[in-house]
């Protein structure tokens, strides 16, 4: 079978490669191209982000190493109005966005796939860390990983049953020693690579000067206030803050304070103590729905961060999107991250972005 492989350049997309190339397949490599050089004006290079100029070299190098062809796919404008812009726009409203997300789902995936079709390729593979099924109706869906502290399929949650039906996930039974195994066995560059973790596109993980920088928009500052309305302290612009943060408030308090919500409407931040991060419930728009049509009236188990140990919550559809009502009370529900529903066995059964919590 002919099978493209979403390389970018870090050893997980590596082993994925290889172990293709191993059960002999005809693979061909191909790295998405997706910083512009205006991003990087006045930002030190990092060379430990997916898809830099580094990792693109060492993609090139290990299709070298295991003997097959590879390309880059300039992406540039596509991320850039896709992934990019949301972004800004969304710390600028006050809420958190998961731009690896929406690059999975309109850049990584669908681009990456329409190519890797354009050449004769019938599936398009990754090295993420998830497994894929198909339901008794004939729905394709994502699983969790067989490694818990790699799962990635939190971040898969918003791919539509005409990409997941043409994916592949090779390392989604492994773990990551068995990963950096692989790569050891092929005598890849990339075998000892650290793994990337910060957003890529943001090169010294500054968030608000790189969204002031690229939007030409500095957030005026305005007030920090308590539960009741009364102003403790004054804010530095709603695009420094989200959801749980502590650090930066400039707040003297007798205990820790955290921000408890954000009202870009009124310019105001609203910060207590950390009970009062508290939530039952969130709605979810946007919804995806994968391994099920409908998840009215069903009891499932709810991620809000990618890290996250699953918790049970019971789901109901309205016309705003999906209501989840936890069974018990948990924090850092943050509007503009996403909310992904799994059965009891880990199978992703859709998510929505967070509109609001309750």
């Amino acid at each position: 079978m002919r099978i493209a492989v979403a390389m970018s350049g870090g050893v997980d997309s590596s082993a994925a490669a290889a172990l293709l190339r191993e059960a002999g397949h005809d693979v061909y490599g191909i790295t998405a191209k997706i910083l512009l050089c205006a991003d990087m004006d006045g930002c030190e290079p990092r060379f430990d982000v997916c898809c830099s100029p580094e990792s693109i070299r060492d993609a090139k190098e290990v299709a070298h190493r295991l003997g097959f062809p590879h390309t880059v796919l300039d992406v540039e404008e596509d991320f850039s109005r896709e992934v990019i812009d949301p972004f800004c726009t969304e710390y600028l409203r006050g809420r958190t966005p998961s731009p690896c997300i929406h690059c999975n789902a309109r850049i990584k995936f669908k681009s990456l796939l329409e190519f890797a079709r354009s050449i004769g390729c019938e599936k398009l593979a990754t090295g993420h860390y998830a497994r894929t099924g198909m339901s008794p109706e004939g729905r394709a869906f994502v699983s969790a990983g067989a490694d818990p502290a790699k799962d990635q399929s939190y971040f898969l949650f918003s791919l539509s049953q005409e990409i997941l039906k043409d994916v592949l996930f090779p390392l989604g039974e492994l773990r990551k020693a068995d990963i950096r195994a692989i790569a050891l066995r092929h005598n890849l560059c990339v075998a000892d690579k650290p793994e990337s973790q910060e957003i890529c596109f943001v090169l010294d993980n500054d968030y608000p000067r790189y969204i002031e920088r690229r939007t030409g928009i500095v957030p005026p500052p305005g007030d920090i206030v308590d539960s009741a309305g009364k102003k403790i302290g004054t804010h530095r612009g709603i695009h420094r803050y989200t959801i749980g943060q502590r650090r930066g408030l400039g707040i003297s308090s007798p205990e820790p304070l955290y921000v408890t919500g954000i009202d870009s409407a009124r310019n105001i931040v609203i910060a207590g103590p950390r009970e009062e991060l508290n939530r039952i419930g969130l709605v979810a728009g946007d919804v995806s729905h994968m391994k099920l049509e409908s998840l009215d009236g069903i009891d499932a188990f709810v991620k809000t961060r990618s890290t996250q140990k699953p918790f049970p919550a019971r789901l109901t559809e309205t016309p705003e999107g999906i209501r989840a009502v936890f069974i018990e009370p948990h924090t850092g529900i943050s509007p503009g991250q996403a909310a992904v529903f799994y059965s009891a066995e880990g199978d992703v059964l859709g998510g929505g972005w967070i509109l609001s919590a309750f």
